[in-house]
């Protein structure tokens, strides 16, 4: 068996007016790709690992068609929550709807064989930028913050990553302790591109991380962030847009 991810799906199966194909000829039959690549690489007896922004829908029952959609595709899929995931509810309703083959974390973790998974979507934060690393795109449609919106976003956005950090020890303290790979998923970056040391990443190697997956960055300069082992964890970036819509591997 393999284990592979891949991030930041987008798909609007269930919406078709999201289509991720309106931000440029980079997202052109972007759900037809991952379909295709999916199915070539991924086998019934792998894992694949999704963390976050799954599906662009708002409620369940649209993003359940999404979800079908994942579920026909080979493997055993394990997704958490990201920062575009408004379908996402309680654990209760979740895991009455979702389909066989698809699981997801929440507050918890998932163990399948000899690996145990845990994680959290993380949030921004001012501790590391990636701003060098992307090619911004400037939408006219998006609202210009004055000063004193930047200082009470800055302040919101702290909030919300503290308690992130403590929903990441939370989930992590539960991994099982005979396994014989641990692996965490983030939606944000957990550190710096240079992959100097974060709250995070002091989190993760707390809990003796083999493995860390993340995705949630666009519009990446290709080939640009390497990204690497730091500390005994070994960081992978997986947004689909930078990885040509193709699921990568990451660990046999």
């Amino acid at each position: 068996m393999t284990i592979w991810t891949l991030s930041d799906l987008h798909l609007a199966l269930g919406v078709p007016s999201k289509n991720m194909e309106v931000f440029g000829p980079s997202w052109d039959d972007y759900q037809e790709k991952m379909h295709k690549s999916w199915s070539e690489l991924i086998s019934p007896e792998d894992l694949v690992l999704l963390p976050g922004d799954i599906s662009w829908a708002i409620h369940l029952d649209d993003a359940l068609v999404d979800l079908n959609w994942i579920d026909k595709l080979p493997g055993t899929k394990v997704m958490i929550k990201g920062n575009h995931d408004y379908w996402w509810c309680s654990s209760s309703k979740m895991q009455k709807i979702m389909p066989p083959s698809v699981h997801f974390i929440y507050n918890n973790v998932f163990n399948w064989k000899d690996v145990t998974i845990g994680g959290t979507r993380l949030w921004d934060t001012a501790e590391y930028t990636y701003n060098s690393y992307i090619v911004f795109q400037e939408n006219p449609r998006v609202h210009k913050k004055t000063p004193e919106e930047f200082a009470h976003q800055k302040e919101e956005d702290e909030r919300i990553y503290a308690r992130e950090l403590e929903r990441l020890k939370l989930s992590l303290n539960q991994l099982d302790p005979k396994a014989k790979l641990r692996i965490a998923m983030t939606h944000y970056p957990p550190l710096s591109p240079t992959l100097l040391p974060s709250r995070a990443s002091a989190i993760l190697e707390e809990n003796k991380i083999d493995i860390c997956i993340f995705g949630h960055l666009h519009n990446v300069r290709p080939n640009s962030l390497p990204m690497g082992e730091a500390r005994g964890v070994r960081y992978i970036f997986a947004s689909a847009d930078y990885l040509d819509f193709t699921p990568i591997k990451v660990a046999d």
